[in-house]
């Protein structure tokens, strides 16, 4: 079924008139590269001075971009987005600091917002990074199967317990875990740990769902490799599809080190390992379970050309579509006004710590060609529609 992803009075009908100027203002600016890299460089600068501007940071980029400084604050946003039909993912998108203190702490949030989300419809997933459960260091010298010290071994038990402890909080409160992508170059020991967990705990109903980045040109092969051992050991798998975030510094240190880059040579492949990818998917829903990490949309027609054929209804729980929160409401909101599960990825913590995330949304809406002017030119339709 055909979606107008063009409707602006469905897809900005939760902003103000005050709250759409200032998306056009913020992506006025985010388009104009050099303000972007200046911007970045003042913010840094005046947080680490400790320079009284974290009200305008709140009253600006934060408060369009985050739902608030933690998940309370956050409620209000859920609740608003939920009378809409759209879902919450809280994500608390403050940097990890690399030591046990700080992992430790990470599990604490992580299982106190499965808790926090049990009882709310709203808030169906629950997600983690697992750098924030582990040294980077150590994912890498796993991924590339090097022997580790008596000392890393129990880190790495620990790193298992944290995951393992996260995911069975999930099944017994009906939260669905969804762990979010590294580097390559860690990502292997990351598959292996989840691999497992899908097949501790995704028997029965599926909790367990892990990411793909399709920039990867193998990132299809592995999903049927995997699918293979699934059906052999009667257990689902569960999968965010994504492109990537991080293009770049991969592309950098495969030149680097010498070895071939694992990013595919072009935008134009990249969407079409996306789009085979959730065909894929949306073929194998029986023993796959499909989140789709997208704000393009061409890839979500797609989708819903892909469900109408194959008979596979709007709401089924089998998949779901998601963007995140202050970005591609002509997405989000459209596709929940005609039944299909929808999820708004919510960043929240503190406003200082949350500035790497928020300079990175501002980066990439810079790198990616046509986000920006897209946002822009969807507010500035909406903004005519109100003045008529």
């Amino acid at each position: 079924m055909a979606v107008d992803f063009n409707n602006t009075k469905i897809a900005f009908h939760l902003k103000s008139d005050l709250e759409l100027e200032r998306a056009y203002f913020l992506f006025k600016m985010i388009s104009i590269e050099p303000l972007v890299r200046i911007g970045t460089a003042a913010t840094n600068f005046a947080l680490k001075a400790h320079l009284p501007v974290e009200g305008l940071i709140r009253s600006t980029v934060f408060d369009h971009f985050c739902g608030g400084v933690n998940e309370q604050d956050c409620v209000p946003t859920i609740d608003k987005m939920y009378a809409s039909k759209v879902y919450s993912v809280l994500d608390y998108s403050v940097e990890g600091k690399g030591v046990e203190s700080q992992f430790d702490l990470a599990l604490e949030t992580i299982l106190k917002l499965i808790e926090f989300s049990k009882d709310k419809e709203a808030l169906p997933i629950a997600v983690f990074k697992p750098s924030a459960f582990g040294s980077f260091d150590l994912y890498q010298k796993i991924s590339e199967k090097k022997t580790l010290t008596a000392s890393e071994n129990e880190q790495w038990e620990r790193i298992k317990n944290r995951f393992e402890k996260v995911c069975a909080s999930g099944k017994l409160n009906n939260v669905k875990i969804l762990i979010d992508a590294e580097e390559s170059w860690i990502q292997d020991a990351v598959d292996d740990l989840i691999l497992e967990l899908m097949q501790t705990f995704n028997t029965d109903a599926l909790i367990v769902y892990s990411t793909l980045q399709t920039y990867r040109w193998d990132r299809l092969d592995y999903l049927k490799e995997i699918h293979a051992k699934a059906k052999q050991n009667n257990f689902k798998l569960g999968f965010k599809v994504v492109r990537g975030a991080y293009m770049e510094k991969e592309r950098n240190r495969a030149k680097e080190l010498g070895y071939k880059s694992p990013i595919c040579g072009t935008k134009e492949i990249t969407d079409a390992l996306f789009n085979d990818t959730i065909t894929y998917i949306l073929s194998n829903l029986d023993s796959i379970h499909l989140f789709i990490g997208t704000h393009n949309e061409e890839s979500s027609q797609l989708a819903l050309e892909l469900m109408e054929t194959s008979k596979i209804s709007n709401n089924d729980a089998r998949v779901w579509f998601g963007q995140l929160y202050g970005m591609s409401d002509h997405i989000s909101y459209n596709l929940a006004e005609q039944g299909y599960n929808v999820a708004k990825y919510v960043p929240f913590g503190p406003v200082k710590d949350v500035m790497p995330y928020l300079i990175r949304r501002a980066e990439e809406n810079t790198s990616v060609a046509g986000q920006t002017s897209r946002e822009l030119s969807l507010i500035k339709k909406e903004k005519q529609r109100r003045n008529v």
